[in-house]
């Protein structure tokens, strides 16, 4: 048999898993990068910063457990070592940020790298026709790309 248990190509959903698991390393390191900004900003937006950095953490929080459980749907085993995240991200760990408008720019940046790597995921899914994956990324550009430009305003730069 050459489908896994929900009737996926197994080649295509093992190719689809390791994709997930480099994602899965990105949101794990932006998600510690994006605690530290909360813990550590300081100045005057203090007040509204805080609590937005924690509205975000707390958002891709969720998309790690979700992207974790979709690979485990996909029959593959989620990577969980922050060793594995570090060597596989594309996103640097960032430490020691205070100032929010540079916190945000980290953000930014990160979500451009993300966006970039949920899209190919999309179409990787699209065409192995795993409509669950599809979906999720979906989802993640929409909210993300909604996030940058509100974020971008906040910079005072526009989308």
């Amino acid at each position: 048999m050459n489908t896994n248990l929900i009737g996926l190509d197994k080649v295509g959903a093992e190719a689809l898993a390791e994709q997930l698991n480099h994602l899965l390393a990105n949101y794990q390191v932006l998600y510690m990068n994006v605690r530290g900004f909360h813990w550590n900003v300081q100045g005057a937006n203090f007040f509204e910063l805080h609590a937005k950095f924690e509205e975000i953490y707390d958002q891709l929080l969720l998309k790690v457990d979700e992207i974790a459980e979709r690979i485990l749907t996909l029959g593959h085993q989620p990577r969980h070592g922050f060793s594995d995240y570090l060597r596989m991200s594309q996103i640097d760990e960032v430490k020691g940020v205070r100032d929010g408008h540079v916190a945000i720019e980290h953000i930014l940046s990160a979500y451009t790298l993300l966006l970039s790597q949920q899209r190919k995921i999309l179409s990787q899914a699209s065409e192995l026709g795993d409509e669950g994956t599809v979906s999720l990324m979906s989802d993640y550009i929409s909210q993300q790309e909604k996030e940058s430009w509100m974020l971008s305003a906040y910079q005072g730069r526009g989308a």
